[in-house]
């Protein structure tokens, strides 16, 4: 084979990157007599991934309900990748930050459009029976849904409305963390007491949730977008993508769950309560939330008629 000027050059580049690191170009090049070839199969983990659906009961609708979510966790996974690279950017500018923004609001969009594949998919006597052998684990225990609202806005908008005023945002972040709003979305119906879920939940992640608080307190991606030069904040584009973030994560998620919820657990006169008898009447509902990442850019009467058209839309119920 002839050394062409282009492989010459690509060997000294070799050549230089190894040197910088104290390596000997001459021992890689030789690991790659032996390297295997890459196969898809394997760099995939095509078979470990297919082997990590583990059923509690023997309704096959019960696959469905675990890969759906498995796949919400994995796009949760690739939207913190994107606050990442916008929090600690070395020269954030206005495209980067919008280019960011658009890819997070597609992940939240290929999932809300994607749902149906779950709502639609299951029996609905197959989920309230395989159900009841998932207790009391739940889908609010998602860790890192919550880092994405986290990463999303200062924490003070993460406050349940009923306290929101009372703080200014400047306050430790532990101290708000005690008041944060999914908290009333675990507690029993009845007695208002914490449910097994929020307290198994809060032992295993509130000192992350505080830690990563404090990490993204001055870089959120609300901090983020503020820093930008303010003709930058006026760019429309970016607005647009801020606002849709907004709805895709405080609208159109929770209330796809919500569709669902009526779906399998409405019926009269009672509701049957959610896995870990969380409370997703009250909590689900946006309206019930006033959960806003940037208030800023919304009027008035749109923070005070949050998500409520998409909840008329679907239960049919006006309120």
């Amino acid at each position: 084979m002839e050394i062409t000027p282009e492989i010459q050059e690509k060997i000294e580049l070799l050549n230089k990157k190894y040197a910088a690191l104290g390596q000997d170009l001459n021992s890689y090049l030789e690991g790659l007599l032996y390297a295997d070839t890459v196969k898809y199969w394997d760099y995939i983990s095509v078979d470990t991934l297919l082997s990590l659906q583990k059923p509690k009961t023997s309704f096959p609708d019960e696959v469905i309900f675990i890969m759906y979510h498995q796949i919400t966790e994995l796009y949760f996974k690739l939207a913190l990748r994107e606050f990442d690279q916008i929090a600690f950017h070395p020269k954030l500018n206005c495209a980067f930050l919008k280019e960011r923004t658009s890819r997070i609001n597609r992940y939240f969009e290929a999932l809300t459009k994607s749902f149906e594949i779950m709502i639609q998919g299951m029996e609905k006597e197959q989920f309230l029976k395989f159900r009841m052998s998932l207790l009391p684990a739940s889908g609010f225990q998602s860790a890192q849904y919550r880092l994405i609202e986290i990463a999303s806005t200062d924490f003070r908008n993460l406050v349940h409305k009923d306290v929101r005023d009372d703080f200014s945002g400047d306050e430790a972040i532990e101290k708000m963390y005690e008041h944060i709003y999914w908290k009333e979305g675990a507690t029993e119906l009845e007695s208002g007491k914490k449910t097994l879920t929020l307290e198994e939940f809060e032992e295993r992640y509130s000192a992350e949730f505080i830690a990563f608080g404090k990490k993204y307190k001055t870089v959120n991606l609300w901090k983020k977008y503020k820093s930008l030069p303010e003709e930058d904040q006026k760019d429309e584009e970016l607005i647009k993508a801020l606002k849709q973030n907004d709805v895709n994560v405080n609208i159109n998620w929770p209330l796809v769950h919500y569709k669902s919820a009526v779906r399998y657990l409405q019926r009269n006169p009672d509701d049957i309560a959610a896995t870990g008898g969380t409370n997703w009447q009250k909590y689900l509902p946006p309206r019930f939330q006033k959960r806003i990442f940037y208030p800023e850019l919304w009027s008035e009467q749109e923070v005070a008629e949050w998500g409520k058209s998409w909840v008329e839309e679907v239960t049919g119920i006006k309120s």
